[in-house]
């Protein structure tokens, strides 16, 4: 019965309430002028902002009523969606899904009195109350446990979000296992593992220095360059914007160190032009929206999201919004995390090109905090989304043993010195490293084979001089050498 009732959860796009009873505990209290005056149940408001933000899923009200509280108590919320004094709550509730261009099986709602049964058997997935009229709670297809009303919307939300998070990740189904970017290059299962020469911060601030990064990387045949975007104003908390720091550029404010570093549009187009007239590809992490904004202006291949902006619901939904093939990483991140980001992806489009990196936030990362082994883990898990690897280990041992065990692309931070000023270089591999890098994952892919066992040209001189028999088949080769 639950996997039934999960399966309707999966696709609800739009939960709507009754409000009063579910979204209130049901008490009226009377103010000065004597309008009705609610006490609104705060697990509720939680519920409202798991669903916006972990399911995108937003929250509408029909109400009978007409009470300033329910007003007030909406834009709180932020549910603009909000209909006051209704007379025909399924006249309502059609106009909505005609104008939001939903089916009626997208949409959820909790009554709790006989005013709602007729529009509950309008919707895709019901609820009631534990207190509601015996009628409506034998019409629901889930009865709250909570008493009374109170707390029921939570409840309802993390079904709806447990149903989101567990039944709709990543359907094989629909994704393809390689993914072709903007310019027809590959990555996936089969294909030459994509390798990212993680510039990030690591130019310092220097345009200058960013070429000759982009100069090495190519000398070592990466795929890719990548950067970093940020808003400053943004990104830093404000509490540190005055800490004082010593720079190359002297002592100065952290947030202006911040906007020291930041590359702008003028950076920003000669690295787009130098990336082209080189021949590798570039793109970047975007840390806020309006970094993803500013990125618009480029034409580059994918949008990559640092471990950091994994919960960033409103950033990845910017991201999705280009229609750019996005990459997640994974790190200081739990499995229930990922599966959150996932499943919000796949609420926007259950095909949308979608890559996943392994990795783990710790720089320089220890080789006991690597946990390879989740590259397996995350392959199994996700089926039909290119699995990766983002790596912050000082060797390289480690990053090529990824691509062995099925990373369909990895990505080092480069630096032209490991011990150049500022915070990712000790973590970075420098231009000879890099240069191994590649060779060495190259070199792995070519021993990988094909997996069908053959006796090579090679093996047959040896054959000749150290095997007791020699089968039949090989005998006349023999000869002939």
């Amino acid at each position: 019965m639950k996997e039934i009732l999960l399966q309707k959860a999966s696709r609800i796009k739009l939960l709507i309430t009754d409000c009063d009873g579910v979204l209130t505990d049901g008490g009226v209290y009377y103010g000065e002028n004597g309008e009705a005056q609610k006490r609104f149940n705060i697990k509720d408001g939680m519920g409202v902002e798991r669903l916006r933000k972990l399911a995108g899923i937003d929250t509408a009200i029909i109400t009978g009523e007409k009470s300033p509280s329910v007003v007030t108590r909406a834009e709180k919320l932020q549910i603009t969606e909000l209909h006051l004094f209704v007379k025909d709550k399924p006249q309502v509730l059609k106009e909505i899904i005609a104008r939001l261009a939903l089916n009626a099986s997208e949409v959820a709602y909790i009554g709790d009195d006989y005013n709602d049964a007729e529009i509950m058997k309008l919707v895709g997935l019901t609820a009631s109350p534990a207190d509601a009229l015996p009628g409506i709670k034998a019409q629901a297809d889930y009865v709250c446990q909570a008493k009374g009303g109170e707390g029921c919307f939570r409840e309802f939300a993390e079904l709806i979000i447990e149903a989101k998070t567990d039944v709709s990740i990543a359907p094989a189904a629909v994704r393809s296992e390689v993914i072709t970017l903007s310019n027809g290059r590959k990555i996936g299962k089969g294909e030459p593992c994509y390798i990212i020469a993680e510039i990030g911060i690591n130019h310092n601030g220097s345009l200058e220095i960013a070429k000759q990064l982009i100069d090495e990387a190519v000398a070592a045949k990466a795929d890719a360059v990548k950067f970093q975007k940020r808003t400053p104003e943004i990104c830093v908390p404000k509490d540190q914007w005055e800490i004082m720091r010593d720079t190359p550029w002297g002592r100065m404010s952290y947030i202006d160190y911040k906007r020291k570093t930041e590359f702008g549009i003028a950076e920003y187009a000669a690295i787009d032009q130098y990336c082209k007239k080189v021949g590798i590809d570039w793109f970047v992490s975007t840390w806020d929206v309006p970094s993803v904004d500013f990125m618009e202006q480029f034409n580059t291949v994918i949008y990559k999201l640092a471990s950091a902006s994994l919960t960033d619901f409103d950033l990845i939904a910017r991201i999705l919004q280009t229609g750019r093939p996005l990459m997640l990483s994974s790190g200081m991140s739990t499995m229930k995390e990922i599966d959150h980001a996932i499943a919000f992806v796949n609420n926007f489009d259950p095909a949308y090109p979608l890559f996943l990196a392994h990795s783990t936030s710790a720089y320089p990362c220890k080789p006991e905090e690597l946990n390879l082994k989740m590259i397996n883990t995350l392959s199994e898990k996700y089926s039909g989304i290119p699995i990766g690897y983002s790596g912050h280990e000082t060797g390289l041992a480690t990053t090529v043993a990824a691509t062995a065990m099925g990373a369909t692309f990895v990505e080092r931070h480069f630096t032209l010195d490991r011990a150049m000023w500022g915070s990712d270089h000790a973590a970075s591999v420098e231009p000879q490293g890099l240069q191994r890098l590649v060779r060495d994952i190259r070199d792995v892919e070519t021993a990988a084979g094909d997996g069908i066992k053959k006796v090579y040209e090679s093996e047959l001189a040896p054959m000749k001089r150290l095997r007791v028999n020699i089968s039949e088949e090989y005998k006349d080769k023999q000869l002939a050498k």
